[in-house]
């Protein structure tokens, strides 16, 4: 699947349209395909909140109340997942890259 950004008008129209589609009824994978986006990209919009207010441009500042506390956790749990996830990759990519020099080492020889 190719990766590509979607401007802020695109990503709203898509957040309205799922809207729609939950007050329909339907479940988040299905809106997810409908829009053309994953289910874990439909949540983060959601949650970034495209619709209102733009996000906070220093999401870790000190804040004031739970409410700031839980967002800033949140995020950083969002966060610490994406690296989970980039470092499980980095490392599927370097034991892929030893095996193809393992095979050419051994043709090679």
């Amino acid at each position: 699947m190719k990766s590509r950004r979607h401007s802020l008008a695109e990503i709203s129209a898509k957040l309205e349209q799922a809207e729609a589609f939950a007050a329909d009824g339907k479940v988040q994978s299905e809106i997810a395909k409908a829009l053309g986006v994953s289910v874990m990209t439909l949540h983060r919009w959601r949650k970034l909140d495209y619709l209102g207010a733009p996000a906070p441009s220093a999401p870790f500042e000190i804040g004031h109340g739970a409410r700031d506390g839980r967002a800033q956790a949140d995020v950083l749990a969002e966060l610490q997942m994406e690296n989970r996830q980039l470092r499980r990759i980095v490392t599927d990519l370097l034991l892929e890259k030893a095996k193809l020099e393992e095979a050419a080492g051994l043709h090679a020889a």
